[in-house]
This record gives structure tokens, C-alpha cells and sequence, in this order.
């Protein structure tokens, strides 16, 4: 049993690395403290519990996941340290030694934070817990921890799904996140009830695997598209990343022609454009296969966004290979890529494939895929000068420019003297104006 009285008047500081399902379930952490008499420290206040969610999708990320830990732990000198998420569940033990860590939990555990922070307060203490590392094996990993939370922006991030079954051989995330689950339609219809509630206009359904949904339940994906559809109040929603042999016909048909809210707004992982290496990787498709599908989403809904997630310098990619991607990539009407390179992960498949690529070379490879990025991207908002757009606008911080963003996710500025409080969260048609394109924002001007 878990003892409120324990958590009341205490403060917390969280940190998180990796994808938005991480984010959201940190923030979803932070609500259910929150609920319980703990509060959010603000700046330069010592925390007395920090929580930091871990990624593990590359060697740098591990890296990073460290740094954060060190540095949580000199700022809160004497805050309670618990880390979780995916650099938790796969390194716990080695997690657990970092000095000033007092509490490790993995994929499984994390659902039960509230519970390991009430016995480690008000029964063994601080100096007891220390160190300590709670993890299931992979196979073992059952719980679904749910997530619906906004953080501090405008959208919230639904989690409709956890882990993963494709086990490709360069990725550790079904061995951090188990394999896949999910809730039942009606619990997440009512979750997106409750962000009615409290004002959302905006979800983004997130997982690891979400167009796998329905293991568990027996349910399908398109049916619980077609009933968040129907919850009224929530104007949009937005798919975060959908696998191409799971982005089904009948999906981009209801999109298109049949939906109140899911906007014309897709991210679709690649990795290569290359069969031989997609073969390699034990992904689940080919490139016809993935070209196909982005001609249909273009053919239905011509002014759709398509995100695209591509890895470079894997093992078995040869030049020839790369050329491959590059030239498809060229040749397809997506809107941005987001690059990433191959990493080295301990145990998964791929360190059996003989060919390495060079680290000089993963970076020459990655800025000509950021190169072309960026003229895709560029060319597909210079499309929308001139015209008019609903924008949902997000809060601005004092003195900065108010953003939002399209339908079809174009980022929108509009300029500190012309933003409004009363704009915060709340769709307007604007004229969207000139672009100002540069490599680390995408914006647009509006004109009035």
C-alpha cells in the first residue's frame, strides 16, 4: 500500500532523453507525484527526488544517459535518484554502481514507481535502497504502464502501445521494452475523453510499435483510429511513426476521405533504401513496397507531410547500397528526413555482418541525406506562401515568437508583437507570409 503521507510537500526534478513515448511517460510520472502533494522544483531549487527516463537506441545515447545521471546527481546532492526507461532495463546493474544512484527500474518496475517510492520513504530509507536494481527478464515484461499527458505544450501524447515483436538486428528495443502490448480501445477513448476535459485540442498517439496494436486485445489499429475519431472535443490527431507494412490501404483511405481529425500528417521509418540492406536488417518490407505507400498517401492527400526515419553507415551498407537510398529518397515525394547513424549495440545480430563502415564516412553519408533533406523541406514549404492555414498555437515564453503548426504540420511563427495570450492553444486561420528557412528551425512569418 502506498503512503500519500510520504510524498507531501516534497519536490521533484525530472530529466528525459529519447523518443516523445519517453516524454510522456515522464510526464505522466510528474502528474501522478503531482497528485500526490509533490511538487516540480523551479530554477535552482534542490529537488528531493530526481527521476531521469533513459534511451538506449545508440552508444551516444547510452553516453548521454550517463552525463544526465552525473549531472542530476551534483545538482541534487541529496535528492533521491530513481532511472528508468530503456538504458535502465538494459544496463541496470552497471546503472545502479553510478555514485549517488539510489533506485534503478526497468521496463516492467516502472509502472510501479509510486509504490518503490512509498516503501523506499517511509520504511528502509534512503541509506537501505541505495543502489538498489529491480528488472525483469525481457520475456517477463507484461505491465503497460498508461500515459496521457500534455508536459509543458499544447498536444498531448497518448501511449496506445508498448514494445516490440520485430526484433530487427541492429535494435535493442524489444529487449529494453519487451514485447508488444497494448490497452483495450475503450480505455484510450476514455483517456481522450479526459484531455477534453482538461482543454486538449491535440493528440499525438505514440508507442513503439503502434501499428501493431492489438495483441493483446485482439483488436485492430484502423478501429481504434475510427473511435478516437468519433470523441468529440479533440479537433486533431497525429500518428508519431507508423511501420510500412503496418500503414495499411484502408488506414490512408479513412484518413483521407472519411476522418474528422487525423490530420494529412505521416512519419514512416525507411532505414535504407537499399533491398539488399533492408534484407540485412530483417526489416519487414521492401522498398517497392515502402515507394508504394508513399505514392498513395501523395496520390489521396497531395498536401501531406511524410516524415521519414533513415540510418546510414550500417553494417553491410556499401557504397553501392547507400546510392541506392540516396537516388530513391531523391526520386520520392517525402517532406523531411530525420538521419541518423548506425550505432554499435552489444548483443543484437548485426555485429555478425561482416562489412563496417568508416566513422569519416557515416558523416559524409549523413550530410548528404541532411543536405537533401533540407531542399525537400524547403521546397515543400515554399508550396504554402500565400495561402491560408488553421494553426494551432502553442504558448510562447516572454518576449519570444508564438509557434504553432498546420494540418500538415508546417511550422508556424508568429512574431512576439503580434502574439496574444488568448492565442495559446487555440486554431486560427492565418495567411501564412514569407519563409524563413534555416537548419536548425523551419518558420513561417505570418502576414496578419
Amino acid at each position: 500500500m502506498i503512503d500519500t503521507s510520504a510524498f507531501q510537500g516534497k519536490t521533484a526534478a525530472y530529466f528525459t532523453l529519447g523518443c516523445k513515448l519517453n516524454f510522456s511517460e515522464t510526464s505522466t510520472f510528474g502528474k501522478m507525484l503531482e497528485e500526490l502533494g509533490v511538487r516540480t522544483v523551479v530554477k535552482d531549487e534542490q529537488a528531493d527526488i530526481c527521476l531521469i527516463n533513459t534511451c538506449s537506441v545508440t552508444e551516444v545515447a547510452d553516453h548521454k544517459c550517463r552525463q544526465a545521471i552525473h549531472r542530476m546527481v551534483r545538482k541534487h546532492p541529496n535528492a533521491f535518484v530513481v532511472v528508468t526507461g530503456c538504458y535502465a532495463q538494459l544496463e541496470a546493474e552497471t546503472v545502479s554502481k553510478i555514485e549517488g544512484v539510489d533506485l534503478v527500474l526497468g521496463s516492467n518496475e516502472k509502472a510501479h514507481l509510486l509504490q518503490f517510492l512509498s516503501d523506499a520513504w517511509s520504511g528502509e530509507g534512503r541509506g537501505e535502497s541505495s543502489g538498489r536494481f529491480f528488472v525483469q527478464k525481457t520475456k517477463d515484461i507484461r505491465s503497460f504502464a498508461p500515459s496521457c499527458s500534455r508536459g509543458n505544450r499544447t498536444r498531448y501524447f497518448l501511449k496506445v502501445q508498448d514494445g516490440c515483436d520485430y526484433f530487427c538486428t541492429y535494435c535493442t528495443i524489444p529487449y529494453a521494452r519487451g514485447f508488444s502490448r497494448n490497452p483495450t480501445i475503450a480505455s484510450l477513448v476514455e483517456q481522450a475523453r479526459q484531455t477534453v476535459s482538461e482543454g486538449g485540442k491535440e493528440i499525438v498517439l505514440t508507442g513503439v510499435n503502434i501499428g501493431d496494436f492489438g495483441k493483446t486485445t485482439g483488436e485492430r489499429f484502423i478501429d481504434l483510429v475510427k473511435a478516437l475519431d468519433d470523441v468529440e472535443g479533440i479537433c486533431r490527431y497525429r500518428i508519431s511513426s507508423l511501420e510500412p507494412d503496418l500503414l495499411s490501404d484502408e488506414l490512408i483511405d479513412y484518413c483521407a476521405t472519411q476522418s474528422r481529425a487525423f490530420m494529412p500528417h505521416f512519419h514512416i521509418p525507411l532505414q535504407s533504401g537499399s533491398d539488399t540492406v533492408l534484407k540485412l536488417m530483417h526489416r519487414h518490407y521492401d522498398r517497392q513496397l515502402f515507394a508504394d505507400k508513399i505514392r498513395l498517401i501523395k496520390q489521396s492527400m497531395p498536401a501531406a507531410f511524410i516524415g521519414v526515419d533513415v540510418m546510414v553507415g550500417c553494417r553491410g551498407e556499401t557504397p553501392e547500397c547507400f546510392e541506392e537510398t540516396y537516388s530513391f529518397l531523391d526520386e520520392l515525394p517525402v517532406t523531411q528526413l530525420h538521419v541518423f547513424p548506425y550505432s554499435e549495440r552489444p548483443g543484437t545480430a548485426a555485429l555478425r555482418i561482416p562489412y563496417i563502415v568508416p566513422e569519416k564516412e557515416k558523416k559524409l553519408r549523413s550530410k548528404r541525406l541532411l543536405d537533401l533533406s533540407d531542399r525537400k523541406t524547403e521546397a515543400f514549404y515554399a508550396q504554402h506562401i500565400g495561402q491560408e492555414a488553421e494553426v494551432l498555437f502553442e504558448k510562447a515564453t516572454r518576449g519570444k515568437a508564438m509557434h504553432g503548426f498546420t494540418r500538415n504540420y508546417v511550422r508556424v511563427e508568429l512574431a512576439p508583437q503580434d502574439a496574444r495570450p488568448e492565442y495559446d492553444n487555440q486554431i486560427m486561420k492565418v495567411k501564412l507570409g514569407q519563409f524563413n528557412f534555416d537548419k536548425t528551425s523551419l518558420k513561417a512569418i505570418v502576414n496578419g
